[in-house]
C-alpha cells in the first residue's frame, strides 16, 4: 500500500474542509480552494482527519492514491501558510520596479517587461534585485515562478538572468586564451 496515500491530513483550527462526490472544498484564512478529485477514490473527513481510501491495488489506483493525497495537503497547506517562490535577478542593469498592481523588469531588452498581479498570485519586490512571488495555490506559484523565470534565464558564461533563490547555475569557462598550446 502507498505509504504516502495512507498517511492522514491532519486539519489545522481554523480550516473548514467540505466533500461533495470529491469535489473538495478548503476554506483558510488565507482564501479557499476547490478542487474535483477522481471518484473512484473514497475521501473521508472525520474527527480533524482527512483519509483517502481506494478501492482496490490496480496500478491506476495505486498511482492515483498518493497524487491525491498530497494534492489534499498541499490545499490545506495553502490556505493556512501560503507558498512563496523567491526570484533573483542578475546582470548589470537589470532590475524591477513595482508600481500599484504591476511589476516592471528591465531585463536588457529594448522594452520593459510588465508583470500583473491577479487575484491568486500577489507579487512584491523588496529589493531592485528580487521577486517574492505568493499565493495559496502551490501549483499556480510554481508555473508563475517559471514562466517569470522563462522571460530571461540564467546564461551560463557570466550568470547573468532571472533564478530561483539558492538556484545553482553550472558555470561554462568560455573561449580559451589566443596562443595557448
Amino acid at each position: 500500500m502507498s505509504r504516502i496515500g495512507r498517511m492522514p491530513i491532519t486539519v489545522p483550527a481554523g480550516v473548514e474542509v467540505k466533500n461533495e462526490n470529491n469535489c473538495l472544498t478548503v476554506k483558510g484564512p488565507k482564501g479557499e480552494i476547490t478542487r474535483q478529485f477522481n471518484n473512484e477514490l473514497t475521501i473521508e473527513i472525520e474527527d480533524g482527519t482527512i483519509t483517502v481510501k481506494r478501492p482496490s491495488d490496480d496500478k491506476r489506483h495505486r498511482s492515483i492514491h498518493g497524487l491525491t493525497r498530497t494534492l489534499i495537503a498541499n490545499m490545506v497547506e495553502g490556505v493556512t501558510n501560503g507558498y512563496s517562490k523567491t526570484l533573483e535577478i542578475e546582470g548589470v542593469g537589470y532590475r524591477a520596479t513595482k508600481s500599484g498592481k504591476q511589476v516592471n523588469l528591465n531585463l536588457g531588452f529594448s522594452h520593459p517587461v510588465v508583470l500583473e498581479e491577479t487575484d491568486a498570485i500577489k507579487l512584491d519586490v523588496p529589493q531592485p534585485n528580487k521577486i517574492i512571488i505568493s499565493g495559496i495555490d502551490k501549483q499556480a506559484v510554481g508555473q508563475f515562478a517559471a514562466e517569470v523565470r522563462a522571460k530571461r534565464p540564467p546564461e551560463p558564461y557570466k550568470g547573468k538572468g532571472i533564478r530561483y533563490a539558492g538556484e545553482h547555475i553550472i558555470r561554462k569557462e568560455g573561449k580559451a586564451g589566443k596562443g595557448k598550446k
